[in-house]
C-alpha cells in the first residue's frame, strides 16, 4: 500500500511540474526565416503564430506562389523549432523516460 502511496505522490508531483512547464513554454518565443530571412515567424512555446514579417522585395504578384511556400517554410520551420522546445521541456520532467503523452496544448 505504501508503494502505490508513492506512486501516487510522484504522478501529482509530475502532473503539477507539467502544469508549470506549460505556463513557461507559453512565455516563450521561437523564431524561423526562410528565403535567407526574407520571411521570418515567430511562434509561441503553445506553437500559436505571434508575428509574421515578410520584406517588401519578395512581394511580386508574379511570384505569389514562392511567396506561399517562403512563408510556408517559415511557418512549419518555426513550428518544429516550437516541437523541439516542448519535447526537451518534456524530457526534464519525465528524466527521458520516453512516455508517450498526449500533445500539450
Amino acid at each position: 500500500m505504501k508503494q502505490l502511496g508513492n506512486m501516487l505522490r510522484q504522478a501529482q508531483q509530475m502532473q503539477q511540474k507539467m502544469a508549470r512547464m506549460q505556463e513557461e513554454l507559453a512565455q516563450k518565443e521561437i523564431e524561423a526565416s526562410s528565403g535567407g530571412g526574407m520571411v521570418v515567424c515567430r511562434v509561441s512555446g503553445k506553437q500559436e503564430i505571434l508575428s509574421l514579417k515578410i520584406s517588401p522585395e519578395v512581394v511580386d504578384p508574379k511570384e505569389v506562389e514562392m511567396l506561399e511556400d517562403l512563408v510556408k517554410a517559415a511557418v512549419g520551420e518555426a513550428i518544429r523549432k516550437s516541437q523541439e522546445l516542448v519535447t526537451a521541456e518534456m524530457n526534464k520532467i519525465t528524466g527521458g523516460m520516453g512516455l508517450n503523452l498526449p500533445k500539450m496544448f
